[in-house]
């Protein structure tokens, strides 16, 4: 039996799977707390594939049979809300740091996969593509995550800026119309500031896209909301996982807007690899 987290096993494997298995795979990334008492016929059945395919399963990822799967899934569960969310020990070496953190953004990055729902992706990409000016905003670990979607989206002929400083997101609140953009960026979804810029934007016409928790005060305000659900303790450490889940969904909306530009673009990013091929020494 493999040592690493079963979470992580799956995810790893889910490319190898057959079809069927990936149904079972992604419905127990997807929310492994109810796999962990669920019976097997009660797994086949919200993942809409027979017993035999989980048993399958089970073997794919390392177990020998769905008992000792459940066992596993009931260990993980009973460490996930350890340190920084990645059960980390004081006595860990840097590997054991590095396995774990690493094991951990992978098996969250495959969560966020099973729950997002490509219709708002699409629906932002879409409102995005024919905006006059795109805005990014976020604060700490999210300002981070702005700025990097201000430099791809400036790439795509996009008039875009990111602002992380509350005065400033005001002062550009107040400049947008109905024309425009504003994508707000927040792991809990739950900060005034970042509330109070979006209600300014809202105010003067902009539509504003959210990449942040379901059900969360950002994600109802917002008329074209990504939900992204990854829990994270920042008692002791700045958000990791969630940075580089709205990193992936925001490279999402960049390549969705690329494609709604025609193949016809090509020549225009072409053109930009061109420009800064003198940048570069020369292998």
């Amino acid at each position: 039996m493999s040592n690493r987290p079963i979470l992580s096993e799956i995810a790893a494997a889910i490319t190898g799977l057959r079809k069927s298995e990936v149904k079972v795979a992604e419905f127990v990334l997807k929310a492994p707390q109810q796999v962990m008492h669920m019976r097997i016929v009660d797994l086949a059945q919200e993942a809409q594939v027979s017993e035999p395919t989980i048993v399958r399963f089970c073997r794919a990822i390392g177990c020998n049979g769905f008992q000792e799967f459940k066992v596993r899934i009931a260990q993980e569960m009973a460490i996930a809300n350890n340190i920084g969310q990645f059960a980390i020990a004081d006595d860990d070496g840097i590997a054991d740091i590095c396995n774990k953190i690493a094991d951990t953004t992978i098996q969250r990055l495959h969560q966020v996969k099973a729950q997002l729902q490509a219709e708002q992706v699409s629906n932002a990409s879409a409102a995005i593509s024919a905006a006059q000016r795109v805005e990014f905003y976020g604060f700490g670990a999210s300002g981070a995550v702005a700025i990097d979607a201000q430099h791809k989206f400036f790439r795509l002929q996009v008039a875009t800026a990111a602002y992380s400083d509350p005065h400033m997101q005001a002062m550009s609140a107040v400049t947008l119309s109905d024309r425009d953009v504003v994508v707000a960026i927040s792991q809990s979804g739950r900060t005034k500031d970042l509330l109070h810029s979006v209600q300014l934007a809202q105010q003067h016409g902009a539509r504003v896209v959210s990449l942040a928790p379901a059900n969360t005060a950002l994600s109802q305000m917002a008329e074209l909301p990504i939900y992204i659900d990854i829990e994270e303790d920042t008692e002791k450490f700045t958000p990791m996982t969630s940075r580089i889940a709205h990193l992936m969904v925001i490279d999402m909306l960049a390549v969705a807007v690329t494609q709604r530009r025609g193949p016809e673009f090509a020549e225009h990013l072409n053109a930009i690899k061109r420009s800064i091929r003198s940048l570069r020494l020369e292998s």
